[in-house]
């Protein structure tokens, strides 16, 4: 363990002659290093001036490492960062890495620069800062003869996430599958296999966990890796403790912690926030709290619609635009309106009242209609159930133009609205795919209104009395206008994507983007070693690009049909791009030579099954002791 603490006066010169130490680690001659002694000198008197702390061993109390924060608001500058050359690789030189980025986030700076020596610049790199270009800002310094300038952006965690658990740790509880049984969506299968993969993204309801609660068992590796990128660690260096496998098939998972009186104890009475994906009736019982269903009726499309029209008719959201939707009695009716439309050349979007990532809603044109035999012949191929008839609202013409928007935000407690932010949704025909948040992703035109219409809709859901996350999401009409479609009163895939953002932000500098990919094919199962090894060399590469890679889904590799679900983080869209294309590239790769190898050696049944539970074999429930990750 290693701790932080201000420098001394009285230790200036140690701390001098362990600087010239970690200089001669990269194998300066003497020569060379005599003439670094003058600049590289730590005099007693500007020790404080200077804001130099130092890492020392928390059970000997040895220095193990030092560094600097200096200047004037709003520009500073690592003057220092060395570590013992018997302690580098070690993480000391991340923990004063991190802690000089959140100290000039304290203390107001805007911008942190890094003149390193070139022996340290992949150190930086990894840490998230960014290469300066060789000229200058003005009032800049030159950049001393052989080191290379970094610089970063020293952020505090942002407001709406100190807002959304106080800033500190939160028990994570995926409920997925629990939220949605509640509202019967036909659309959904009945074991909900993808809502249990989906609970993976517990480990993401906010910016640092203490505790994760998860239905399905999980690989250990990759909790290690996602601790290890967010540096989830507590005042003892541990991460958060997990608790996974309990529920074996079904949706119960609120009541299957509260059917364990000791591990429902534990996390009640720790005194942190409870996070769920989404409020339910078994999880009010687990936390104690009222259960108020009414508060979820606009999770209902056709509730959301007319809310959506009294705000618009409200005024002051002149690029708003409302389709029109009508809500068929029955199958009959439904068809007649389907059919009507259909001839009068006009394309339709088919809706249930509930729906996940897209499912219950269809498109139908007029020439699908024709191919099918008629608008009867269309209803019948989809699941049974209420049906809402609405209006197409078609997109941009021009390529690439962002066409499913959704804003994100929440109500706290005493019904006050944060706003998150808003960010573009990567969706094939009706399915959502995937999310990028981050700055500069709302096109200007949109960003104004969007963020308008979700604070107004998030007003109106706190004084009908909804607490929590929600969405609204949008189509842009090619007009220059959205259309909301639906809310989601409930975490989402962009919520998450939030959280990762914020988090990265506060640990290595604002201006991330992140994008989060529900499904990156694989080819072939990956059981763990073959999983880790992937996630391993995504990282590795994405690392040389300039961006993170971070798994957010690991149990579909499992699946008969494997897929991945992951995050990659960039400060440009070239870069975060680029990074996405690579994890396609690489996992499909590594899927098919994994599947050459399952052919050449034809596994045995219990081979095969083995493989799906694969995630079972490293992170067994523990029912009410669970592990903690270090």
């Amino acid at each position: 363990m290693v701790k932080l603490r201000a420098a001394g006066a009285g230790e200036a010169e140690a701390l001098t002659a362990l600087v010239l130490r970690s200089k001669a680690y990269w194998g300066y001659d003497a020569e060379l290093l005599a003439s670094f002694a003058h600049e590289l000198r730590i005099r007693a008197d500007e020790v404080a001036d200077r804001r130099i702390v130092v890492a020392e061993d928390a059970s000997g109390g040895r220095v193990l490492g030092l560094a600097s924060l200096e200047g004037t608001a709003p520009v500073a500058r690592l003057g220092l960062l060395f570590v013992e050359p018997e302690s580098v690789g070690r993480g000391v030189g991340r923990r004063l890495y991190r802690d000089a980025l959140r100290r000039a986030a304290a203390l107001g700076f805007r911008r942190l620069l890094i003149d390193a020596d070139p022996h340290a610049a992949g150190f930086y790199r990894a840490m998230g800062a960014l290469a300066s270009p060789a000229s200058c800002r003005p009032g800049d310094e030159d950049v001393p003869a052989g080191l290379v300038r970094f610089e970063a952006a020293p952020a505090p965690l942002a407001g709406w996430a100190r807002a959304w658990t106080g800033g500190g740790p939160a028990v994570h509880v995926g409920n997925v599958a629990e939220y949605n049984a509640q509202f019967a969506d036909a659309s959904l299968d009945r074991e909900q296999r993808a809502a249990h993969h989906y609970a993976c993204l517990a480990a993401f309801y906010s910016p640092w966990p203490g505790a994760l609660v998860l239905p399905g068992a999980v690989p250990r590796d990759w909790i290690d890796r996602v601790c290890h990128v967010l540096e989830w660690e507590g005042s003892e260096g541990e991460g958060p403790e997990v608790y996974d496998g309990l529920v074996d098939g079904g949706s119960g998972l609120s009541d299957a912690v509260r059917a364990r009186p000791a591990l429902a104890g534990r996390l009640t009475a720790a005194g942190l926030p409870l996070v769920p994906w989404g409020r339910t009736e078994a999880f009010a019982r687990l936390t104690g709290r009222p259960w108020r269903p009414r508060e979820l009726r606009y999770e209902s499309k056709s509730a959301a619609h007319g809310l959506f029209a009294r705000t618009v008719a409200g005024g002051g959201h002149p690029l708003i635009v409302l389709p029109a939707q009508w809500r068929a009695a029955n199958r009959r009716a439904a068809a007649r309106l389907l059919a009507a439309r259909a001839e009068a050349g006009e394309s339709t979007v088919l809706k249930s009242e509930h729906g996940v990532g897209g499912s219950g809603t269809t498109v139908v044109t007029p020439d699908r209609v024709r191919a099918a035999g008629g608008a009867r012949a269309v209803l019948r191929a989809l699941p049974r159930g209420p049906l809402l008839v609405e209006e197409y609202v078609a997109g941009p013409t021009e390529a690439g133009a962002p066409r499913d928007l959704t804003y994100d935000g929440f109500v706290d407690g005493a019904g006050r609205v944060h706003e998150a932010g808003g960010a573009v949704m990567d969706v094939a025909g009706t399915g959502y795919r995937g999310a990028t948040v981050g700055p500069g992703v709302v096109p200007a035109w949109a960003e104004k209104p969007l963020l308008a219409f979700g604070e107004a809709v998030g007003r109106e859901l706190a004084a009908a009395g909804y607490r929590g996350w929600f969405d609204v999401d949008f189509v842009a009409d090619g007009a220059g206008r959205l259309a909301p479609t639906e809310t989601n009163l409930r975490l989402t895939g962009p919520s998450v994507a939030f959280m990762v953002a914020a988090r990265l932000d506060a640990l290595r500098g604002a201006g991330h983007l992140v994008r989060i990919v529900d499904r990156v094919e694989l080819g072939a199962r990956l059981p763990e070693a073959p999983l880790e090894e992937l996630c391993e060399m995504l990282a590795r590469r994405c690392t040389e690009l300039g961006a993170v890679f971070l798994p957010a889904i690991p149990t579909g590799a499992f699946d008969p049909a494997p897929w991945l679900g992951v995050f990659v983080a960039a400060h440009s869209r070239e870069v975060l791009d680029a990074a996405e294309t690579l994890v396609r590239a690489e996992a499909l790769a590594v899927g098919a030579a994994f599947a050459e190898d399952q052919r050449v050696v034809e596994p045995s049944a219990s081979s095969a099954s083995s493989a799906s539970s694969a995630s079972s074999a490293s992170s067994k429930s523990n029912g009410e002791g669970g592990f903690r990750v270090a």
